[in-house]
Protein backbone atom coordinates (compact mmCIF):
# COMPACT_ATOMS: atom_id res chain seq x y z
CA UNK A 1 0.00 0.00 0.00
CA UNK A 2 1.25 3.34 -0.60
CA UNK A 3 0.97 6.62 1.06
CA UNK A 4 1.29 10.41 -0.17
CA UNK A 5 0.91 13.22 2.49
CA UNK A 6 1.72 16.07 0.39
CA UNK A 7 2.54 18.96 3.43
CA UNK A 8 3.70 16.86 5.57
CA UNK A 9 5.82 14.08 4.91
CA UNK A 10 5.69 11.42 2.42
CA UNK A 11 6.09 7.84 3.19
CA UNK A 12 6.26 4.58 1.09
CA UNK A 13 5.71 1.47 1.99
CA UNK A 14 6.58 -1.84 -0.32
CA UNK A 15 6.42 -4.68 0.20
CA UNK A 16 9.39 -7.55 0.92
CA UNK A 17 8.41 -9.12 -2.20
CA UNK A 18 9.15 -6.10 -4.04
CA UNK A 19 12.02 -4.66 -2.70
CA UNK A 20 15.29 -4.86 0.04
CA UNK A 21 14.13 -1.50 1.87
CA UNK A 22 11.31 0.53 2.85
CA UNK A 23 11.82 4.45 2.42
CA UNK A 24 10.71 7.12 4.48
CA UNK A 25 10.99 10.67 2.86
CA UNK A 26 10.94 13.89 4.61
CA UNK A 27 10.37 16.85 2.94
CA UNK A 28 13.10 19.92 3.26
CA UNK A 29 14.92 18.50 5.92
CA UNK A 30 15.99 15.10 4.13
CA UNK A 31 16.98 17.47 1.21
CA UNK A 32 13.35 17.16 -0.73
CA UNK A 33 10.99 19.10 -2.38
CA UNK A 34 7.59 19.85 -1.41
CA UNK A 35 5.15 21.90 -3.57
CA UNK A 36 5.21 25.34 -2.97
CA UNK A 37 2.50 27.69 -1.84
CA UNK A 38 3.13 31.28 -0.38
CA UNK A 39 -0.79 32.37 -0.44
CA UNK A 40 -2.47 30.46 2.89
CA UNK A 41 -5.82 30.98 1.04
CA UNK A 42 -4.19 28.88 -1.40
CA UNK A 43 -4.55 25.73 0.98
CA UNK A 44 -7.81 26.57 2.34
CA UNK A 45 -9.75 25.69 -1.17
CA UNK A 46 -12.30 22.71 -2.40
CA UNK A 47 -9.69 20.16 -1.61
CA UNK A 48 -7.99 20.36 1.74
CA UNK A 49 -3.92 19.66 0.22
CA UNK A 50 -3.22 18.93 4.08
CA UNK A 51 -5.45 15.32 3.82
CA UNK A 52 -3.75 12.35 2.55
CA UNK A 53 -4.01 11.21 -1.25
CA UNK A 54 -4.35 7.11 -0.97
CA UNK A 55 -3.09 5.17 -3.94
CA UNK A 56 -4.07 1.21 -3.13
CA UNK A 57 -1.58 -1.47 -4.64
CA UNK A 58 -2.40 -4.86 -6.17
CA UNK A 59 -1.58 -7.10 -3.44
CA UNK A 60 0.11 -9.44 -5.97
CA UNK A 61 3.57 -9.13 -6.06
CA UNK A 62 5.45 -6.86 -8.42
CA UNK A 63 8.02 -6.74 -10.43
CA UNK A 64 10.95 -3.95 -9.78
CA UNK A 65 10.02 -2.25 -12.87
CA UNK A 66 6.86 -1.72 -11.58
CA UNK A 67 8.50 -0.57 -7.96
CA UNK A 68 10.64 2.08 -10.77
CA UNK A 69 7.59 3.12 -11.92
CA UNK A 70 6.17 4.25 -8.69
CA UNK A 71 9.59 5.67 -7.57
CA UNK A 72 9.22 7.72 -10.19
CA UNK A 73 5.16 8.92 -10.60
CA UNK A 74 6.12 10.15 -6.18
CA UNK A 75 9.28 12.24 -8.09
CA UNK A 76 6.63 13.68 -10.66
CA UNK A 77 3.81 14.24 -7.79
CA UNK A 78 6.65 16.08 -5.90
CA UNK A 79 6.83 18.93 -9.18
CA UNK A 80 3.55 19.04 -10.04
CA UNK A 81 2.99 22.67 -11.07
CA UNK A 82 1.01 25.45 -8.61
CA UNK A 83 -2.39 26.27 -9.92
CA UNK A 84 -2.66 30.07 -11.13
CA UNK A 85 -6.06 30.18 -9.64
CA UNK A 86 -4.97 28.86 -6.11
CA UNK A 87 -7.32 26.24 -6.31
CA UNK A 88 -7.23 22.60 -6.52
CA UNK A 89 -10.46 20.94 -7.23
CA UNK A 90 -11.36 17.06 -7.77
CA UNK A 91 -11.36 17.29 -11.59
CA UNK A 92 -7.55 19.79 -11.46
CA UNK A 93 -6.17 17.41 -9.35
CA UNK A 94 -7.36 14.41 -11.70
CA UNK A 95 -5.83 16.41 -14.87
CA UNK A 96 -2.36 16.94 -12.47
CA UNK A 97 -2.30 13.02 -12.56
CA UNK A 98 -3.20 12.02 -15.53
CA UNK A 99 -0.75 15.23 -16.66
CA UNK A 100 1.99 13.95 -14.46
CA UNK A 101 2.02 9.86 -13.94
CA UNK A 102 -0.23 8.34 -16.56
CA UNK A 103 2.07 6.88 -18.95
CA UNK A 104 0.12 6.00 -22.22
CA UNK A 105 0.90 2.75 -24.31
CA UNK A 106 0.10 2.08 -27.85
CA UNK A 107 -2.04 -1.24 -27.84
CA UNK A 108 -1.88 -3.36 -31.27
CA UNK A 109 -4.80 -5.31 -31.86
CA UNK A 110 -4.73 -9.11 -31.86
CA UNK A 111 -4.33 -10.72 -35.02
CA UNK A 112 -4.61 -8.13 -37.10
CA UNK A 113 -5.30 -8.67 -40.69
CA UNK A 114 -1.96 -7.38 -42.37
CA UNK A 115 -2.99 -5.06 -44.96
CA UNK A 116 -0.79 -3.84 -47.65
CA UNK A 117 -1.36 -0.62 -49.54
CA UNK A 118 0.18 0.73 -53.21
CA UNK A 119 2.18 4.09 -52.84
CA UNK A 120 2.16 6.44 -55.68
CA UNK A 121 5.25 5.14 -57.10
CA UNK A 122 6.74 2.86 -59.90
CA UNK A 123 9.41 1.86 -61.57
CA UNK A 124 9.81 0.54 -64.86
CA UNK A 125 12.57 -2.11 -65.50
CA UNK A 126 13.88 -5.14 -66.79
CA UNK A 127 15.08 -7.89 -64.68
CA UNK A 128 18.22 -9.62 -65.54
CA UNK A 129 19.98 -12.46 -63.28
CA UNK A 130 23.60 -12.13 -61.74
CA UNK A 131 24.87 -13.94 -64.85
CA UNK A 132 23.46 -11.29 -67.22
CA UNK A 133 20.38 -13.48 -68.41
CA UNK A 134 17.33 -11.51 -68.76
CA UNK A 135 13.84 -12.67 -67.86
CA UNK A 136 11.42 -13.05 -70.77
CA UNK A 137 7.75 -14.45 -71.55
CA UNK A 138 7.91 -17.92 -72.31
CA UNK A 139 6.89 -17.54 -76.63
CA UNK A 140 4.70 -20.50 -76.67
CA UNK A 141 2.44 -19.73 -73.30
CA UNK A 142 -0.48 -21.70 -73.02
CA UNK A 143 -3.87 -20.71 -71.72
CA UNK A 144 -3.21 -21.79 -68.14
CA UNK A 145 0.55 -21.77 -68.01
CA UNK A 146 2.06 -18.56 -68.70
CA UNK A 147 5.33 -18.20 -67.54
CA UNK A 148 9.42 -16.42 -67.86
CA UNK A 149 12.36 -17.85 -68.93
CA UNK A 150 15.36 -16.63 -68.15
CA UNK A 151 17.51 -15.99 -71.55
CA UNK A 152 20.96 -14.46 -72.53
CA UNK A 153 19.89 -12.16 -75.03
CA UNK A 154 22.25 -10.93 -78.20
CA UNK A 155 21.79 -7.31 -80.02
CA UNK A 156 19.44 -9.09 -82.62
CA UNK A 157 17.45 -10.77 -79.49
CA UNK A 158 16.66 -7.40 -76.92
CA UNK A 159 13.09 -7.33 -78.29
CA UNK A 160 11.94 -10.46 -76.31
CA UNK A 161 13.05 -8.43 -72.66
CA UNK A 162 10.06 -8.10 -70.76
CA UNK A 163 9.64 -4.37 -69.40
CA UNK A 164 8.29 -4.33 -65.93
CA UNK A 165 6.19 -2.04 -63.72
CA UNK A 166 7.41 -2.45 -60.23
CA UNK A 167 4.88 -0.83 -57.47
CA UNK A 168 5.82 -0.77 -53.66
CA UNK A 169 3.82 -1.28 -51.04
CA UNK A 170 3.23 -0.18 -47.40
CA UNK A 171 2.78 -2.73 -44.82
CA UNK A 172 0.30 -2.20 -41.98
CA UNK A 173 3.21 -3.75 -39.43
CA UNK A 174 6.47 -3.49 -41.00
CA UNK A 175 9.04 -5.92 -40.91
CA UNK A 176 12.29 -6.57 -41.57
CA UNK A 177 12.16 -8.35 -44.65
CA UNK A 178 12.68 -6.01 -47.29
CA UNK A 179 10.29 -3.49 -49.76
CA UNK A 180 6.51 -5.08 -50.35
CA UNK A 181 6.29 -4.77 -54.35
CA UNK A 182 4.33 -5.96 -57.20
CA UNK A 183 5.88 -6.91 -60.69
CA UNK A 184 3.58 -6.62 -63.42
CA UNK A 185 4.42 -6.45 -67.04
CA UNK A 186 4.17 -2.94 -68.19
CA UNK A 187 1.03 -2.29 -70.58
CA UNK A 188 -0.51 -5.49 -69.93
CA UNK A 189 -2.70 -7.09 -66.74
CA UNK A 190 -0.06 -10.17 -66.17
CA UNK A 191 1.51 -10.12 -62.89
CA UNK A 192 4.34 -12.27 -61.61
CA UNK A 193 2.78 -14.77 -58.80
CA UNK A 194 3.85 -17.27 -56.32
CA UNK A 195 1.06 -19.75 -56.42
CA UNK A 196 0.77 -23.34 -54.48
CA UNK A 197 -1.58 -26.21 -55.58
CA UNK A 198 -2.69 -29.00 -53.04
CA UNK A 199 0.63 -30.30 -51.14
CA UNK A 200 2.99 -29.20 -54.08
CA UNK A 201 5.70 -26.77 -53.59
CA UNK A 202 4.84 -23.20 -54.57
CA UNK A 203 5.31 -22.62 -58.14
CA UNK A 204 6.33 -18.92 -60.25
CA UNK A 205 3.94 -17.91 -63.35
CA UNK A 206 2.49 -15.18 -64.38
CA UNK A 207 -1.26 -14.35 -63.45
CA UNK A 208 -3.89 -12.09 -65.17
CA UNK A 209 -5.72 -9.45 -62.89
CA UNK A 210 -7.86 -6.72 -63.25
CA UNK A 211 -8.08 -3.32 -61.58
CA UNK A 212 -5.75 -0.79 -59.51
CA UNK A 213 -4.79 -3.53 -56.56
CA UNK A 214 -4.58 -0.23 -54.32
CA UNK A 215 -4.83 -2.31 -51.16
CA UNK A 216 -4.07 -6.08 -50.77
CA UNK A 217 -4.90 -7.85 -47.83
CA UNK A 218 -3.41 -11.34 -46.41
CA UNK A 219 -5.59 -14.42 -47.60
CA UNK A 220 -6.98 -12.15 -50.55
CA UNK A 221 -9.60 -14.20 -51.40
CA UNK A 222 -9.08 -13.30 -55.53
CA UNK A 223 -5.97 -14.84 -54.26
CA UNK A 224 -3.83 -11.74 -54.74
CA UNK A 225 -1.43 -11.91 -52.00
CA UNK A 226 0.21 -13.98 -53.96
CA UNK A 227 1.57 -11.01 -55.82
CA UNK A 228 3.32 -9.56 -53.59
CA UNK A 229 7.54 -10.35 -53.28
CA UNK A 230 9.54 -8.71 -50.19
CA UNK A 231 12.47 -7.07 -51.91
CA UNK A 232 15.52 -7.11 -50.64
CA UNK A 233 19.13 -5.41 -51.41
CA UNK A 234 21.71 -7.66 -51.05
CA UNK A 235 25.26 -6.21 -51.38
CA UNK A 236 25.72 -3.16 -53.60
CA UNK A 237 23.84 -4.22 -57.02
CA UNK A 238 21.89 -7.19 -56.32
CA UNK A 239 18.40 -7.45 -55.26
CA UNK A 240 16.27 -11.00 -53.94
CA UNK A 241 12.55 -11.23 -54.66
CA UNK A 242 11.65 -13.66 -51.43
CA UNK A 243 7.33 -14.45 -51.83
CA UNK A 244 5.36 -12.82 -48.68
CA UNK A 245 2.66 -15.07 -49.12
CA UNK A 246 5.22 -18.43 -48.82
CA UNK A 247 8.34 -16.76 -46.76
CA UNK A 248 11.69 -18.55 -47.50
CA UNK A 249 10.66 -19.29 -51.12
CA UNK A 250 12.62 -16.93 -53.78
CA UNK A 251 12.30 -16.22 -57.39
CA UNK A 252 15.38 -17.93 -59.17
CA UNK A 253 17.17 -19.11 -62.41
CA UNK A 254 18.65 -21.84 -63.48
CA UNK A 255 22.56 -21.49 -64.58
CA UNK A 256 21.32 -22.68 -68.25
CA UNK A 257 19.76 -20.35 -70.84
CA UNK A 258 16.20 -20.53 -72.03
CA UNK A 259 15.01 -22.14 -68.35
CA UNK A 260 12.18 -21.90 -66.65
CA UNK A 261 12.17 -18.72 -63.96
CA UNK A 262 10.84 -20.67 -60.58
CA UNK A 263 10.47 -20.94 -56.97
CA UNK A 264 13.39 -21.90 -54.64
CA UNK A 265 14.33 -22.08 -50.90
CA UNK A 266 17.61 -20.81 -50.31
CA UNK A 267 20.73 -22.30 -50.20
CA UNK A 268 20.26 -23.56 -53.53
CA UNK A 269 22.16 -24.36 -56.71
CA UNK A 270 20.24 -21.49 -58.36
CA UNK A 271 20.75 -18.13 -58.45
CA UNK A 272 18.16 -15.49 -56.17
CA UNK A 273 20.26 -12.22 -56.91
CA UNK A 274 18.93 -9.73 -59.74
CA UNK A 275 19.87 -6.21 -61.37
CA UNK A 276 17.54 -3.99 -62.10
CA UNK A 277 18.24 -2.47 -65.55
CA UNK A 278 16.52 0.64 -67.57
Amino acid sequence: MLYFRTMERLERYILPSDALETDLIYPDSAGFDEPDCPDQLCMMCQCDMHKDIKLELSPHPHSMRKVVNIVIAVEKLKHIKKMSSGKFCEDALLNIILENVIEERLVKPLNATQTYCKTSRTLQCSVCDKYKKTLVQSNKPTNKDLHLKAVTLSAGTIQYKVQFSMSPYVSSDPQNNGQPVCLGISNSNLYIACTQSGGSPPVLLLKEVSGPLNTITAGDPNGYDSLLFFRKETGTDYNTFESVKYPGWFISTAFDDWKRVEMSQVPTDRTTDFTLED
